[in-house]
């Protein structure tokens, strides 16, 4: 075996989610095992956030067209700020738009993702969230929900999320909330939320949801990056302000982790819906989820082995 292949082995005992190297302090290494997320002050550029910015409000205006991205809007606000940044609230797997794509290759944060999944890192799903000001409706609310719910890979140790606030976040325009410790649990079955009128597509929730479990508002100012775990239990309040709360994310994991059969499982209703949505937007025949999954993933360090 390669040392990469050797390194990215669980390490014995005392840490199961993070590997050796010295990047991770000891106190850094204990709070992500203890609470499932890292938060680091600063990490990501004005400069490159600004970049981020104007590149987002070009797709928004349709003046880069990304292949394979989806870009997700509020039908009912395009009549009155036709195609703007007021009316598309996400843009998903910008992986083909070389200048969005250039957040999941950033030294600084690669620096990081490497104490997670080791030295062969692809880049699997990444998004930019620009969370618009909501109504009453909280058509923007997510429901808390574990991110390991829409991938079909393992282990879930080996996949970890950064996520850049691109402007202050906190309780007002719709932060992150987490339930430290959740990361140590199993997979939960996930659904669409029973409220009315509040769902998005593919916004999936917790079935059964712990009220009483402790939740952490994660209030981030413009730069600072959190990295969690895909078993974190998460989601993210409504805004309530005028302004837009943007952020920049990407899954990564180890080259190593491998696909499995989602059928039989609780991904397995999950999987029918993103066929289905491929099948549509791309009027194939005969897709599987591993091939959409490999479609939209990317190298962004080492060597490609099984994703």
């Amino acid at each position: 075996p390669t040392s990469a292949q050797i390194s990215a082995v669980p390490q014995p005992a005392k840490f199961r989610y993070t590997l050796d190297n010295d990047v991770l302090t000891t106190e850094q290494r204990q709070f992500y095992e203890d609470n499932g997320y890292l938060l680091i002050k600063k990490l990501v550029s004005d400069e490159d956030i600004e970049r981020f910015r104007k590149e987002f409000v070009r797709i928004c205006k349709k003046e880069v067209k990304p292949p394979g991205a989806m870009i997700m809007k509020n039908e009912s606000l395009r009549s009155q700020y036709g195609q703007s940044e007021k009316v598309v609230n996400k843009v998903q797997d910008f992986q083909e738009d070389k200048e969005l794509f250039r957040y999941c290759t950033l030294p600084e944060v690669l620096r990081y993702v490497e104490c997670f999944t080791g030295p062969n890192i692809m880049a699997m799903h990444t998004m930019l969230i620009n969370k618009l000001p909501d109504s009453d409706k909280q058509t923007f609310l997510h429901p808390m929900h574990q991110d390991l719910h829409y991938f079909p890979f393992r282990p879930a140790d080996r996949i970890v999320c950064s996520w850049t606030a691109m402007e202050r976040a906190d309780q007002d325009n719709g932060c992150l909330i987490v339930q430290p410790g959740t990361h140590n649990e199993t997979l939960k079955p996930h659904s669409y939320p029973k409220w009315e009128g509040k769902t998005n597509k593919l916004f999936h929730g917790l079935l059964d949801e712990d009220e009483k479990s402790p939740r952490v508002h994660l209030v981030m100012e413009k730069g600072d990056t959190v990295f969690f775990h895909p078993l974190l239990i998460h989601g993210s309040g409504i805004n309530k302000t005028s302004g837009f709360r943007k952020s920049i994310s990407c899954h990564f994991a180890s080259s190593e982790c491998y696909y499995i059969d989602v059928k039989n499982t609780t991904q397995e209703d999950l999987e029918k819906e993103l066929v289905e949505m491929v099948h549509k937007k791309y009027n194939t025949t005969s897709v599987e989820l591993r091939d959409i999954w490999s479609f939209r993933a990317r190298l962004v360090q080492g060597e490609r082995i099984n994703l």
